[in-house]
């Protein structure tokens, strides 16, 4: 069943565009691992909000994708930029545009 992620993350003022380049460098496996959507987003009205949006073959590919080296290398990077204020949702996808 395609599972889908949505999350939000607050990064600590001034930090959102590192954080940004962290979440943007390691998409070339996400492919691989079984991501089909992967989508990073600012909020145009909070310097500090970033918006994450991922679709995956199954939730056990994205679980095994947080296993990853590279990813758990680009969390530790990632979690000192960062007020620990997440909000995230998981969905079943159903269908739509693009999936």
């Amino acid at each position: 069943m395609t599972y889908g992620y949505f999350n939000a993350m607050r990064t600590r003022p001034g930090h959102r565009d590192e954080v940004v380049t962290i979440l943007l460098a390691g998409v070339d496996g996400l492919r691989a691992a079984g991501c089909r959507l992967y989508a990073v987003g600012v909020a145009q009205d909070d310097p500090d909000l970033i918006r994450v949006s991922e679709i995956w073959d199954s939730k056990e590919h994205h679980d095994r994708s947080l296993r990853l080296p590279e990813t758990q290398a680009a969390i530790a990077r990632a979690m000192p930029l960062l007020t620990g204020e997440f909000a995230g949702q998981e969905m079943t996808v159903v269908g739509g545009l693009g999936v």
